[in-house]
């Protein structure tokens, strides 16, 4: 496999190649990304284990086992010993709502894995593009040129049982509009064709679209978190347009094996605390619309039952059919 990234804590890394994965098994922990790299994960981690350098006594490495929507790194961590030496890192998504998208999975969620640390939050967008007329400008508006366009009423979403797949459908289903939902093989085809006009209309993570939104090329028409966006606070949520069953937010986070030790999970939970409060880290998150979440284990273990019931009723509403 290749290194797609790797930061250590406590290494000065000034000339030193990357060491391999089973170099120091006693004196590492790997946390691993289900996802390639280039994302929303590398935006936020690289920065995070740059100001975590000292502040625990393993080297910290990044690294990248994608595929299957996350379920590879997520199936490998599960395996894993529970000495904290392997971290899973992942939104929410694969947490809360692959359960309830899929019939089989090789693991249970919610009793499989220890929640360590929550690393930052963040809404998606319902974002416009200059395939929808410019005198589209809020939710209202939309729903009234789907009416009107029910054949051109196309709306995409990165990939198929994802969030904002659902939040697609629920859209659909509680307006009463003809919004076709579209699945994506990935954010990155997705905004290629919402800038090209190719789909008037997507949900996306707001770190992807911000930039395209500052310079005009994009337009927000509403935001899903439960509150407006400091990044984008002229923009209303879809709550207050309407539409409180569309208030969720997403969240990246880090988890361990089942029956890890508590004192490691505090250990490390207070490191990536201190780190996500530094000014830099704040500053980085910012950029791309992120906000830090600072929460406790327990904390966020119950952010995570919470949102796994939430996407549970979601599925029912929308009467999504389970893949294999």
């Amino acid at each position: 496999m290749k290194r797609r990234d790797i930061v250590c804590a406590g290494l000065a890394l000034g000339g030193h190649a990357a060491l391999p994965v089973l170099a120091q098994p006693a004196n590492t922990t790997f946390i691993w990304s289900g996802f390639p790299a280039g994302g929303l994960g590398d935006q936020v981690t690289r920065p995070l284990l740059e100001q975590m350098r000292g502040k625990l006594p393993q080297n910290l490495v990044y690294d990248s086992k994608p595929g299957a929507g996350g379920r590879i790194a997520a199936e490998f961590v599960r395996r894993s010993a529970p000495d904290g030496h392997q971290i899973f890192q992942t939104p929410a998504s694969v947490m809360v709502l692959q359960p309830h998208v899929f019939k089989k999975l090789p693991y249970d969620t919610l009793g499989d894995f220890t929640p360590i640390a929550s690393l930052c939050a963040f809404t998606t967008v319902l974002t416009a593009g200059p395939g929808l007329p410019a005198d589209v400008r809020n939710l209202a508006d939309l729903l009234r040129w789907a009416r009107l366009n029910p054949n051109a009423a196309n709306i995409g979403n990165p990939s198929s049982g994802s969030g904002m797949h659902l939040a697609s459908l629920l859209l659909a289903k509680q307006s009463g509009s003809p919004l076709n939902p579209i699945p994506y093989k990935g954010g990155a085809p997705l905004l290629n064709d919402l800038l090209g006009g190719q789909v008037p209309v997507s949900i996306n993570v707001i770190s992807e679209v911000l930039p395209h939104i500052r310079t005009g090329k994009l337009r927000a028409l509403g935001v899903s978190a439960p509150t407006r966006s400091k990044a984008l606070p002229e923009v209303p949520t879809m709550t207050e347009q309407g539409f409180k069953e569309l208030a969720y937010l997403e969240w990246l986070g880090w988890f361990g094996p089942a029956q890890m030790p508590a004192n490691r999970v505090a250990a490390i939970n207070a490191a990536v605390n201190d780190a996500l409060a530094t000014p830099a880290m704040t500053e980085a998150l910012a950029r791309v619309g992120l906000e830090p979440l600072r929460l406790s284990p327990t904390q966020f273990a119950t952010q995570v039952r919470q949102d796994h019931a939430y996407w549970a009723q979601v599925i029912k509403t929308t009467g999504f059919q389970p893949e294999d």
